[in-house]
């Protein structure tokens, strides 16, 4: 078995390839997409970014427009770096990321492993903020404090990996390449 990421801007995938007659070959796989609630419309509006006055602490800003309401509303999603590194080691983001990238030039591959560390954090807030979307959010521009449902929000990280990796791919552009078995 060879292990790869097959992506596109439009759709990514991961999978195990499978050896075949002496190739390797990719099965397809559905690809999970961003986690949007249906009566909610969600965008990244910017992020990650430091957030002032507090060290090691990043926020995602995201519009959100709930169909019922006239006007959209800001919700910041805010992480500390410690629980930023829990979640990559919970869902083993960099040892992923290290197969993804294997075959690039060492300079590519710092250029995209910083990208990859934002995109991870765009990624792992709007799984937090679809927490709280479907629990319920008011109509007014809010925060989600770096304590709001730690417990829910990793067990939600962790059932969301294949988002996140997904995410990551497909905003990297990343594409297998030349997949050999051994």
């Amino acid at each position: 078995m060879v292990v790869g990421i097959l992506s596109s801007h439009s759709q990514a995938v991961n999978e195990t390839a499978v050896e075949i007659s002496g190739h390797a070959t990719m099965r397809t796989m559905t690809v999970e997409h961003a986690p949007e609630s249906s009566p909610f419309r969600v965008t990244l509006f910017v992020g990650p970014q430091s957030v002032e006055g507090k060290p090691f602490t990043y926020s995602c800003v995201f519009n959100v427009k709930k169909r019922s309401w006239k006007g959209g509303v800001q919700v910041a999603v805010v992480l500390t770096q410690s629980q930023i590194d829990q979640l990559n080691t919970d869902v083993e983001f960099s040892n992923w990321l290290s197969l993804a990238l294997v075959d690039l030039a060492a300079e590519d591959r710092r250029s995209l492993q910083e990208r990859a560390h934002e995109l991870f954090i765009q990624a792992v807030c709007w799984c937090k903020l679809d927490l709280a979307l479907q629990s319920g959010i008011t109509q007014e521009n809010q925060s989600l404090a770096e304590d709001t449902g730690i417990a829910e929000v990793r067990d939600a990280i962790i059932k969301r990996t294949n988002f996140i990796t997904s995410y990551v791919a497909s905003e990297l552009d990343l594409v297998l390449r030349d997949v050999a078995a051994p």
